[in-house]
């Protein structure tokens, strides 16, 4: 099966050009590639890039006010580091272990205990990372703040202590927020709106009422009385990549093209008739830990859904739903 490249693309080959890179921000623009795919990278940095975040929470001791719901929610959005988060294994395919171990998973240990008059508060540097790991990096918590703090986890009085155990496990933003690489992903194409692809609402002159943003100094304004091109189609567009810390920005960036690569080789693979069971040239694809392509939740008590321990099940049984079966099984 042929597959035609993009009309009048083939010969050029996308463009990237750094505007401003910094510890947590990139800013770059892309060129010579359709909407559509830059729109699924968006989409990919957003929610489909691995990370470490904490997942489970055995609660030993907490006296604290707070229940050890709150605090266990609280320690899920801490951002870990991932570095290298490729050396972890998903816990549904770990080969050593049922629910966790050194090879799917890091863990951190948080003791603190109030033994004088003043309110104390319990930081992410309290947290104390438990070895062996897959690597040096994965399961620190980030801290930026100068006081190398980091987030507050609880306060305690007097005579208060939390002891827990948490797990960190891989997992994307796509199954829950915690897992996410970024804070936001700005994107814009054509600032000076020559595609009317927005119609803007105004009272009276839509130039004062909607400026236009810095992007708009990297193209050139359209000229008064300038006919409008049916044809024209966008090939130019503007990322602002803020990471949340536990990746830098351009490896969230490369991890997200990484992910995009996986999906089309899996589509090619099915459309081509190739079956290598679901395993593109050894990647295994990116999912989250919930085991949603058919992974075993009896295996691990962190992703048991309330509909039973049989992977990939919902409440309507197996791989169905209200309107029928899916092309999933």
């Amino acid at each position: 099966m042929d597959y035609d490249a993009m009309d009048g693309l083939e010969d050029i080959g996308p463009r990237v050009t750094v505007r401003q890179a910094l510890r947590d921000r990139a800013d770059f623009t892309l060129e010579n590639i359709d909407l559509s795919f830059a729109n699924s990278l968006r989409r990919t940095l957003l929610a489909e890039v691995p990370t470490m975040a904490i997942d489970l929470v055995e609660v030993q001791v907490n006296t604290s006010s707070l229940a050890d719901e709150f605090i266990a929610h609280r320690l899920g959005l801490i951002p870990l580091n991932s570095k290298n988060v490729d050396d972890v294994s998903y816990t549904r395919d770990c080969e050593y272990c049922e629910q966790y171990c050194e090879h799917c998973s890091v863990t951190l240990d948080l003791h603190a205990r109030c033994t004088g008059d003043e309110i104390m508060k319990v930081y992410a540097r309290d947290l104390v990372v438990a070895e062996p790991r897959p690597n040096e990096w994965v399961g620190t918590p980030v801290i930026t703040d100068s006081l190398g703090l980091g987030s507050v986890i609880c306060k305690l009085r007097q005579n208060q202590e939390v002891r827990m155990k948490c797990i960190a496990k891989k997992g994307i933003a796509k199954e829950h927020a915690k897992w996410a690489p970024t804070s936001a992903v700005g994107f814009e194409y054509d600032p000076h709106n020559r595609l009317k692809h927005l119609d803007y609402w105004y009272e009276e002159d839509p130039e004062k009422e909607w400026p236009k943003s810095g992007n708009a100094e990297w193209e050139e304004a359209p000229q008064d009385g300038e006919p409008f091109d049916y044809s024209a189609q966008p090939s130019k567009y503007y990322f602002d990549v803020e990471s949340v810390g536990n990746l830098e920005p351009d490896a969230v960036v490369l991890q997200g093209i990484k992910v995009l690569q996986q999906k089309l080789a899996l589509v090619i693979q099915e459309l081509s008739g190739d079956d290598r069971n679901g395993d593109v040239d050894g990647f295994g694809g990116t999912r989250s830990p919930d085991g949603m392509h058919g992974g075993d939740y009896g295996m691990d008590q962190g992703y048991t859904t309330p509909f039973g321990n049989t992977g990939g099940q919902t409440m309507y049984g197996g791989g169905t739903t209200p309107f029928g079966a899916t092309p999933y099984g």
